[in-house]
């Protein structure tokens, strides 16, 4: 390509020059052709860069999203794994909804009361009258009932005690994000850019936190899970190595269609050990939310021996939320690993099961062979309880009815997100209050805040002041009074917005 400052050939020269022009100008094509060629081959045979706003890691396979539901799926594996999505809303009412119902968990013990009814009825019927007096209803029916009541209460103090947790983890990451955001100030030796660009990544580590706590919370020690890996792949941590040591840890176990079935079906020979992952690990698997938190700690020192955070009390808001971090990764493992005592379990177990299966022996003589079916209700009731205290004992696991864990982490980093979208001002703090959209004393006036500033003091004062009377006297009247008054102000709006056109146009 020719250079536009170079000076053209003259003389008689020229003709040779040109030639010479002409052979460089076409070796000088040759060559670039050849580089187009090479940079192309490279592009072709590079990997594909990570759109920016792709979030799957492109080394480690996908982990199963359960709030990604279709409205039309119809999968059984779908519907019966939880957790529930709570954005969803249903029609049906509560007695015909299936999803989310302990009612599948039921089908085998109900199979079996049916056949042991069946049998004693039958046997009552055609061999020997099995029948006895029904007080042992009423005194086996008060133990079983204070024993499922305390199941039940207890199962539901611990998903309450998570919920609350988890409610407070997201208070403290929001408090956290803003002081990384807006509190800390400048650093006086960096770009600011540099600096956004370190304030969004102190940003992920507080979604970090949560997202490692909730795989930490249902025995996923490792950093290779899609919503993880982004997020903590840059920190040297003992997950990290033990993820890097053993290649296993990418792959999750397939399960069988018995096994699926029998979990579904609530079967616990069929239940798989859930601490699996931790007794297979060949590396020390550390513990990566509290990793987390410590780098959260050298962080915050470094901003306060930085003066970006020279303001006590904005120092002690990001101690006080690193703390509370920390507390509420203890409590959400002291609710894991503190269920309810194992000798009350059985207890309540054999209690409720032998209360079931002496049904049919008190029920007979007055039913006979509406023994059966009353003995499958009655039966369906008292498990019922039961099942429902053992599933939501851990609200941090999978079934259906647990905390949706993945809903409070998208919410987490969405609310980090509009924190991180505001633009702030530092040197301009109060400009967005000057905008001429403030309305300071409405509905009292429609004038803006510019206006307003033109004003008197007096006047300001005397419209704070008649205030709580203006809308005193507005709440008294009638519904078609203030539709007048609407109207009227709509009209006036309208004419002033006719009016401000027309002075454009003389303009234009």
């Amino acid at each position: 390509m020719a250079d536009d400052g170079a000076p053209a050939a003259s003389g008689g020269g020229g003709h040779g020059a040109g030639h010479s022009a002409a052979a460089a100008a076409a070796a000088s094509n040759s060559d670039h052709t050849q580089f187009n060629r090479d940079t192309q081959e490279k592009r072709i045979n590079m990997p594909p860069p990570l759109d920016l706003t792709e979030v799957t890691s492109p080394v480690y396979p996908e982990t199963p999203n359960y709030f990604s539901r279709k409205n039309t799926s119809v999968d059984v594996e779908d519907y019966f794994t939880g957790p529930r999505d709570i954005q969803k809303h249903s029609k049906w009412p509560f007695v015909l909804q299936m999803h989310g119902s302990i009612l599948p968990r039921l089908l085998v013990p109900l199979i079996i009361v049916t056949i042991w009814s069946t049998l004693i009825t039958c046997l009552s019927k055609f061999v020997y009258n099995l029948g006895v007096q029904s007080i042992l209803l009423t005194v086996l029916g008060f133990v079983v009932g204070l024993g499922l009541s305390f199941r039940s209460s207890t199962a539901y103090e611990r998903y309450a005690e998570g919920r609350r947790y988890w409610a407070q983890l997201i208070h403290v990451s929001q408090t956290l994000g803003r002081v990384f955001w807006i509190h800390a100030k400048e650093h006086p030796e960096l770009a600011k850019k540099d600096m956004m660009l370190r304030r969004v990544s102190c940003l992920n580590l507080v979604l970090a936190f949560s997202v490692a706590l909730k795989h930490k919370l249902r025995f996923e020690p490792y950093t290779v899970y899609e919503d993880l890996q982004h997020l903590v792949g840059h920190l040297n941590t003992f997950a990290k190595t033990a993820a890097a040591t053993d290649p296993q840890c990418t792959t999750l176990p397939k399960k069988n269609f018995f096994k699926e079935v029998g979990e579904y079906l609530g079967v616990s020979f069929a239940e798989s050990n859930p601490r699996k992952a931790l007794k297979k690990a060949t590396y020390p698997l550390g513990n990566l939310p509290l990793e987390i938190i410590s780098h959260l700690s050298v962080i915050v020192d470094a901003m306060v021996a930085d003066g970006q955070l020279p303001v006590p009390m904005q120092q002690t808001t990001a101690y006080t939320s690193l703390t509370l971090m920390n507390d509420i990764m203890t409590g959400t493992e002291r609710v894991l690993n503190t269920p309810l005592p194992i000798a009350y379990s059985i207890a309540i177990a054999q209690i409720t099961w032998l209360y079931v299966l002496l049904l049919p022996f008190q029920l007979y003589k007055a039913l006979e062979w509406i023994t059966i079916p009353a003995c499958i209700a009655a039966s369906y009731i008292i498990l019922a309880i039961l099942f429902i205290g053992k599933e939501i004992e851990n609200p941090f696991g999978r079934d259906v009815n647990d905390l949706p864990l993945e809903g409070y982490c998208e919410q987490i980093a969405h609310e980090l997100d509009v924190i991180a979208a505001m633009d702030v001002h530092r040197d301009m703090p109060y400009a967005f209050l000057d905008s001429h959209l403030n309305l300071p004393l409405y509905p009292v006036s429609m004038a803006s805040f510019p206006v307003w500033a033109e004003r008197s003091e007096e006047k300001i004062r005397t419209a704070i002041q008649g205030k709580p009377v203006t809308l005193f006297q507005s709440r008294k009247k009638s519904s078609a009074e203030r539709e007048k008054e609407e109207i009227e102000r709509r009209k006036a709006r309208e004419g002033s917005n006719v009016s401000s056109k027309h002075q454009g146009d003389n303009i234009v």
